[in-house]
C-alpha cells in the first residue's frame, strides 16, 4: 500500500457524533480540556456502536474493499487515543472483553460497558467455589464506571479461568487509593475486594491464554499508543506551517519517517490477521508492539525538542497526551518482551530452510 488508508463510513460517523459532543460542550478540538462528565459522555457514545466494530482477524471490510475489518477496528481505537488516553484505555477493554467471549464460544452478552481485568499476583488472589467470587483484583481500570468485569483466575490446578461479574451488586469494595499516577491520572483504576459475590465462570481452562486472539486483542493496545503519537506529531506540523524554520524541518522530518513506517506495517499485520486469522501471529505483533513503543518515544522526546516547554504547558490536549502515553506504554513488558521476541525469531528460522547459511539471512531477506 503506498497510499494511506480510506477513512471508513464507520469512523466517519463515530468522528461526527465525537466532535458533536465535544462541540456541544463548546469545547475546541485542538485544545479542550476534558472533564470526567465528558469522558463519559463520549464513552457512552462509543458503547452504542460496539456491535459494529469488527473483531479482529475477521476478514475483508463488507464496506470497503481496500480496508480490512482488523485495520476498521485499529483505526477507530486509534482516533479515540487522539482524542483521550483514558477514553481509548477503557474503551478498548471493553472491545477485548466482547471479542474475548465471542471467541470462546460466548453469545449472552449483556449490554453495559465492559472490562477485562486480567493482572495477577495479588497476595490475596481470586476464588471461585459453587457460584461465588472472593478475593482481590489489582490495576482495575473503570472500576467505579464497569457493568460487567471479565476477571482471570486460576483454579486449583493453575489453569488460567475466566469470570463474569456484574459489578452492580453487593460485596464489592473498591479503593483508589493505591493510584498515584499522574499520566493516566483519570483512568479510575484501583483494586477490587470480592466477598462471596456472584459470578459465573466462561469458558474452558486455559482458554483465554491458548486462543490466537490473545495476540490480536494486544494489537489492539498499540494501535491506542500509535493514535496518540500521531496526535502530537500532529503539532509539530501544525507549528512548522505557522513558523517554519529548518530545525522543525529537521524534526519534522524524522518523526513523519518513523510515523509512516509504523502506518504500513499495521497495514500489513492487519492483512496478516485477516488473511490468517487462524494463527496467533504472536511474533510480528510483539514486534509491533515493541516498535510502537519506541515510536512513542521518539515522537514526545523529539516533538518536545522541537517546540519547547510551551505545548507542555499551555495546550491542555498536548499535555494530556504527553503525560498519558509514556504511562500507557508500560503496558509492555521492556526488556521480557525483547527476550520473548529473540526467542521466537530464532524458532522460526528453523522451518525455513535446512542450510545454515541461508537459513541465518532468510529471515529477514527482501
Amino acid at each position: 500500500m503506498l497510499a494511506p488508508e480510506p477513512k471508513t463510513p464507520l469512523l466517519l460517523a463515530i468522528k461526527d457524533s465525537i466532535e458533536n459532543i465535544i462541540l456541544a460542550n463548546r469545547q475546541a478540538t485542538n485544545a479542550f480540556s476534558l472533564t470526567d462528565e465528558l469522558r463519559h459522555d463520549i464513552l457512552s457514545t462509543l458503547v452504542t456502536y460496539s456491535d459494529r466494530i469488527p473483531h479482529p482477524a475477521s476478514g475483508a471490510s463488507n464496506t470497503n474493499s481496500r480496508s480490512s475489518n482488523t485495520l476498521i477496528r485499529w483505526q477507530i481505537l486509534a482516533y479515540v487515543a487522539g482524542i483521550d488516553l483514558t477514553i481509548a484505555k477503557w474503551f478498548e477493554s471493553h472491545l477485548d472483553a466482547l471479542s474475548i467471549l465471542r471467541e470462546i464460544g460466548y453469545d449472552q452478552t449483556a449490554e453495559g460497558l465492559w472490562a477485562v481485568w486480567a493482572a495477577e499476583g495479588h497476595p490475596d488472589p481470586i476464588r471461585y467455589e459453587q457460584g461465588k467470587v472472593s478475593g482481590t483484583k489489582a490495576w482495575c481500570s473503570g472500576a467505579n464506571s464497569v457493568d460487567y468485569g471479565l476477571l482471570t483466575y486460576r483454579d486449583e490446578q493453575g489453569q488460567s479461568c475466566l469470570l463474569i461479574i456484574n459489578m452492580h451488586q453487593q460485596g464489592i469494595s473498591i479503593d483508589n487509593s493505591a493510584w498515584q499516577a499522574v499520566g493516566m491520572q483519570a483512568t479510575d483504576t484501583a483494586t477490587i475486594q470480592f466477598n462471596e459475590v456472584t459470578a459465573h465462570n466462561v469458558g474452558t481452562a486455559d482458554a483465554y491464554l491458548d486462543r490466537v486472539g490473545f495476540w490480536h486483542g494486544a494489537a489492539g493496545v498499540a494501535a491506542c499508543w500509535y493514535g496518540a503519537s500521531a496526535v502530537i506529531a500532529g503539532y509539530l506540523i501544525t507549528a512548522y506551517q505557522q513558523k517554519p524554520n529548518d530545525y522543525k524541518a529537521m524534526y519534522l522530518g524524522q518523526v513523519s519517517t518513523a510515523l509512516a513506517v509504523t502506518q504500513h506495517y499495521f497495514y500489513h499485520i492487519a492483512e496478516l490477521l485477516d488473511t490468517q486469522p487462524q494463527s496467533s501471529h504472536e511474533l510480528a505483533i510483539r514486534q509491533l508492539r515493541a516498535h510502537v513503543e519506541q515510536l512513542a518515544r521518539q515522537v514526545i522526546e523529539v516533538t518536545g525538542q522541537a517546540l519547547g516547554a510551551a505545548p507542555f504547558c499551555n495546550n491542555a490536549h498536548f499535555a494530556r497526551l504527553a503525560a498519558d502515553l509514556p504511562v500507557f506504554i508500560r503496558q509492555s513488558h521492556g526488556a521480557f518482551d525483547w527476550q520473548q521476541i529473540g526467542k521466537l525469531a530464532s524458532a522460526s528460522t528453523h522451518s525455513l530452510c535446512k542450510n545454515d547459511l541461508i537459513k541465518q539471512a532468510s529471515l529477514w531477506q527482501l
